[in-house]
């Protein structure tokens, strides 16, 4: 029968290995104690052959410049006033790159009793920097055609005012309004992203009319020289109230029937109705274009995606991500897929329901 202590240490054992990071730690002779599940992941070292040995022989860690980081650190000879050590990166011989964070427990004459290291996979971090650096550069280069252009325009009237007609001061005023929007809506779509990113988005529900949300779409499209009949319009059932973000939804609807209408072809369609379980909306919006390739749908909400052919001009490829971000904050879902015409459908779904403070 195992005696209590045992118990003890199999049930700590087992804590340590739900742990999601990294755990190395080693006593007062700076031998290994504790190697957890996620330490032998992230270094390929096998637990068993880490308990017992000298830890610094089990990780052997250098920083950027090759330097041995435990002889520089020297954790059992140091300032008996250090703690802890911060964050830093470091890296295994084989190149592996991990985030390390170390902390020490002393006995009442300030050695060292037990030394604890912490890993995290640098892979996961260096990922989201990377998507860091390609939103600036993305959002940068989409910004500088149309601030050039207001530049371009602005100087030129500025310089020569009176050698130009009225019609050719509104052809260029009107030029300049529009690169200004632009410029307007990359910001919003950066700012949106960020927010998004931070988990920090907005909700000012209230209720919302999404059949006449989705007609109100439509006729902006129209009025802005769409063709009235690339639209079609099917509201199927009655629809519970929809306590919704009603400037959220318009730029969910907006994006979709956009995205619709520069990628796909034919008529797009646009269908409101109950969902599966008659407890909120589904909305559809469906064009008869080539579609989405199969192995291309599980990308398609993701940051700078952009559909066959990657054309630059097709925007900065945020605008599904945006989409899907303000689908969730509404606590709902979407989806892509086939089409019934043979082109893209995207199917989002809300949630009914008044929020708590409405009750």
């Amino acid at each position: 029968m195992p005696s209590a202590e045992g118990a003890s240490r199999s049930v700590q054992e087992d804590m340590n290995d739900d742990l999601p990071d990294g755990l190395l730690v080693a006593d007062r002779d700076a031998r290994v104690i504790t190697f957890n599940a996620a330490a032998v992941r992230m270094t390929g070292i096998a637990g068993a052959d880490a308990i017992g040995r000298d830890f610094r022989d089990v990780l052997p860690l250098h920083d950027a410049e090759g330097r041995d980081w435990w002889k520089c650190l020297a954790p059992y000879d140091g300032l008996a006033t250090r703690t802890r050590h911060p964050e830093r990166s470091l890296f295994l011989p084989g190149g592996v790159e991990l985030l390390v964070t170390a902390a020490y427990r002393r006995d009442g004459e300030g050695r060292v009793r037990r030394f604890t290291v912490c890993l995290r996979d640098a892979a996961v971090r260096a990922r989201q920097e990377r998507d860091r650096a390609d939103l600036v550069s993305t959002v940068a280069h989409e910004l500088r055609s149309p601030l050039t252009s207001v530049k371009g325009f602005t100087a030129t009237l500025l310089a020569k005012w009176t050698r130009f007609n009225d019609d050719q001061k509104r052809v260029m005023l009107e030029t300049v309004n529009a690169d200004a929007d632009r410029v307007t809506r990359l910001i919003t779509e950066l700012l949106d992203v960020s927010r998004i990113e931070a988990g920090r988005l907005e909700m000012r529900r209230q209720v919302v009319d999404l059949v006449e949300e989705t007609r109100k779409v439509i006729a902006g499209r129209v009025a802005a020289g769409e063709a009235e009949d690339r639209f079609r319009f099917e509201a199927r059932g009655e629809l519970p109230e929809m306590w919704l973000d009603p400037d959220k939804v318009d730029q969910i609807l907006g994006n979709l029937v956009e995205n619709a209408v520069r990628h796909g072809a034919g008529t797009v369609t646009i269908v409101v109705e109950p969902d599966a379980h008659k407890e909120g909306a589904a909305v559809s919006v469906r064009d008869e274009g080539e579609g989405i390739p199969p192995e291309a749908v599980p990308r398609v909400f993701r940051q700078f995606w952009r559909g066959p052919g990657g054309n630059r001009r097709g925007g900065t490829g945020l605008g599904l991500y945006i989409v899907k971000g303000l689908v969730e904050a509404h606590g709902g879902t979407i989806t892509v897929r086939r089409a019934p015409g043979g082109g893209a459908e995207f199917r989002f779904t809300m949630p009914a329901g008044a929020p708590d403070y409405a009750s």
